[in-house]
């Protein structure tokens, strides 16, 4: 019983601080540790992040694909969806298609991280259980470039790899994707070019 009445109390006190805190705004003010304002500024989406914007949307993709250097390319259609995460600070892409005549579907995450000033990815999809993990800057003619290393299903090592987006506008961008080749030199395995498709009319 004794307890009870303490415990009471206790919530009495604490409500009455609270109240008297919340009445006057000047003594509710918390000045920040250098701590604390290092932690907000690193978790703060910025400038870097709305670069990001021209993406968000609903995509038609035309995905071509090269096996090996020289040889022909496999083409094949999908959708992507592309939305803000997380309060701003991730753009998720959502993508639906078809690979080696199967569905196939991914996801991927794109940001920017403020404390080491990089662009940073991440990509899961229905043709893997390994993940693959990129960090990237925009260019001075305004293209991202991402380099990273992915799963070799041949090797079972870590194989490296290049990206490159370019913005034609705001309604097309260009995916590439450079990865070794049986010779150990780069070539263009993959290009997927993103159309917005027309929003709905109500």
């Amino acid at each position: 019983m004794k307890l009870k009445v303490w415990l009471a109390a206790c919530t009495l006190v604490a409500s009455a601080a609270f109240n008297a805190l919340a009445d006057s705004p000047k003594k509710a003010e918390h000045k920040m540790s250098p701590e604390e304002e290092a932690m907000m500024k690193a978790a703060t989406p910025g400038a870097e992040h709305k670069k990001l914007d021209t993406m968000v949307g609903t995509w038609s993709a035309t995905v071509k694909m090269w096996p090996a250097p020289g040889a022909p390319a496999q083409e094949s259609k999908g959708t992507a969806t592309n939305k803000w995460v997380l309060g701003g600070r991730y753009l998720e892409q959502s993508f639906d298609g078809s690979f080696m005549g199967m569905p196939f579907h991914g996801t991927g995450y794109t940001g920017y991280d403020n404390i080491k000033k990089e662009y940073i990815g991440s990509w899961m999809d229905t043709m893997s259980t390994g993940m693959m993990t990129s960090t990237g800057h925009i260019n001075a003619d305004g293209t991202w470039t991402f380099n990273g290393s992915m799963p070799d299903p041949m090797s079972g090592k870590d194989a490296p790899f290049e990206e490159k987006v370019t913005v034609k506008d705001k309604d097309h961008h260009v995916f590439e994707m450079m990865a070794p080749g049986p010779d150990g030199k780069m070539f263009k395995m993959m290009e997927i070019t993103y159309t917005r498709k027309a929003a709905a009319k109500k």
